[in-house]
């Protein structure tokens, strides 16, 4: 009696990066692609649809980035491993995915056949994290910043002012100054922008 095959969702904003990758992993005997979105809004629903084994999700994705996505799906489907395939290969993203509940990290410039392995393995129970960006996190302290802090940065970002941050995320505004001023400090930065953009760098946004 041969097993079901694997399930796997697909999360990539590029539809034909998602379609040649849905193709390869289709190709082995033992997966299939159950389900394939663009939007990171749509993961936690589609995954509920379809009960897949294992998610492949891309960080940067429009409504939703994969790792919110990857925390959101582990409360909600606890039995479907996390995958986070990314071009942004930065040590503090590691850190976050782990924390997210993720099983693995890897650089989208590998060889499909890698995934596919680490396909097997995460369901497996294992957990795979590219080498390269592992021995990155090692060496990386932590993000030092807390929850708000990342918020207030990242909604930073695009040059909003401190009113306007304050409106977006229903805070005061002398709320919001504060932890921007804790935020440039523990960056050693000289500005927001300045803050907000060595955040990102490090992946902790």
């Amino acid at each position: 009696m041969t097993s079901e095959p694997i399930g796997v969702l697909l999360a990539e904003d590029q539809a034909m990066l998602r379609g040649a990758l849905a193709q390869l992993l289709d190709l082995e005997d033992d997966l299939r692609v159950v389900a394939q979105v663009g939007d990171g809004g749509a993961v936690v629903s589609e995954a509920l649809r379809t009960r897949p084994d294992v998610a492949l999700l891309d960080i940067e994705l429009p409504g939703r980035s994969g790792l919110d996505a990857a925390a959101e799906l582990a409360r909600a489907l606890p039995g479907c491993r996390v995958l986070i395939l990314t071009t942004f290969a930065r040590a503090g993203y590691v850190q976050r995915a782990m924390a997210a509940g993720a099983s693995g990290f890897l650089a989208k410039d590998g060889p499909v056949e890698s995934l596919v392995e680490a396909i097997r393995r995460v369901v497996a129970g294992g957990t795979v994290v590219d080498p390269e960006l592992a021995r990155h996190a090692l060496r990386e302290a932590s993000s030092p910043l807390s929850e708000r802090e990342r918020d207030v940065l990242a909604a930073a970002e695009d040059g909003s002012t401190i009113a306007d941050i304050a409106s977006r995320l229903h805070l005061s505004a002398s709320t919001v100054r504060n932890y921007l001023s804790a935020a440039i400090g523990k960056t050693g930065t000289r500005n927001k922008v300045e803050a907000a953009r060595l955040a990102r760098d490090n992946g902790w946004l």
